[in-house]
């Protein structure tokens, strides 16, 4: 069986790296970017480059883009969409899940089949085995071409809501920018007190990679699934201890005079969550503070 050709639009690290993944995979691949220097080394690889979105298009029924967002898509194709009837565009860009839904109808009526994706790995690691990417909406189109996507990672479908794989994306990255602003702030504080960052790196990375442990010792499905029946033990440690942790921690970062936002955001969830009358249950009753921010915030 011939392999199914595939357009990749968008060379940033991330579109290059998906256009050398699709071809080491024996795929053909057709490639555009605004600047086609950019596709020298894709070239000499054996990808094609396409004159204009719309010889992009035309080259394939899989189109993937990867830009920096859905405006720069619509920017693109603003006079090539008619060419999208009867192709299937796969959205991996990042956005809003707003801004998602509003690109499959847009898709739809231009007479294309839209999915939306994120994949949850930087441009090096596409295509490893470490490599997984969320995908939703049109789900026929999506099995069709399962085994292509595949290529770039373990492909993991949520629905035919072409926004739930965005919203599934930014929650990711929430915890993981988060997690990256937390080891930043924490070198930060340290360094205030003459602690290098080679020293404190070593000492809060053991910390972060015993978060699971700590966190979910019965496991991680066990710790969701009290999450969602409303459950938060707070045997080991109530949100009133935790405040008090976060109340601590704002006012070392005040007194060593480095910016507060990130531990007072913190502090604000943990004394939300006591004002509701949770006090004496688990940090994760954080989470409803988060849903249901207080008219002061």
């Amino acid at each position: 069986m011939t392999p199914r050709a595939v357009t990749v639009i968008g060379l940033g690290p991330m579109g290059q790296a998906m256009a050398h993944t699709l071809l080491a995979a024996g795929r053909p691949v057709t490639v555009w970017n605004r600047t086609p220097q950019r596709a020298e080394a894709l070239v000499a690889a054996g990808a094609h480059l396409a004159g204009t979105p719309a010889d992009a298009v035309a080259a394939s029924e899989l189109i993937i883009v990867s830009l920096t967002d859905y405006d720069a898509m619509r920017a693109v194709f603003e006079t090539s969409a008619a060419s999208f009837s009867g192709r299937v565009l796969v959205n991996l860009s990042s956005d809003t899940p707003d801004k998602t839904r509003a690109a499959a109808e847009w898709a739809l009526g231009h007479d294309a089949a839209f999915i939306s994706g994120g994949i949850m790995v930087p441009a090096p690691m596409v295509g490893t085995d470490h490599s997984y990417v969320y995908y939703s909406g049109d789900e026929q189109s999506f099995d069709t071409h399962r085994d292509t996507l595949a290529h770039l990672g373990e492909p993991r479908f949520l629905g035919d809501d072409p926004g739930s794989a965005q919203l599934m994306y930014q929650a990711n990255l929430d915890v993981f920018l988060t997690a990256l602003a937390g080891i930043a702030h924490g070198t930060a504080m340290a360094g205030a007190a003459g602690i290098t960052a080679r020293t404190f790196l070593a000492e809060a990375i053991q910390l972060f990679t015993a978060i699971p442990d700590i966190i979910a010792a019965d496991g991680i499905e066990a710790f969701g699934a009290d999450i969602d029946a409303g459950r938060h033990p707070g045997a080991d440690a109530t949100t009133v201890m935790m405040a008090a942790s976060a109340d601590h921690i704002a006012g070392t970062a005040a007194a060593v005079r480095i910016d507060t936002d990130l531990p007072r955001a913190v502090q604000r969830l943990y004394h939300q969550a006591i004002e509701d009358g949770y006090g004496a249950d688990g940090w994760t009753r954080t989470i409803d503070a988060a849903r249901v921010p207080s008219e002061s915030a």
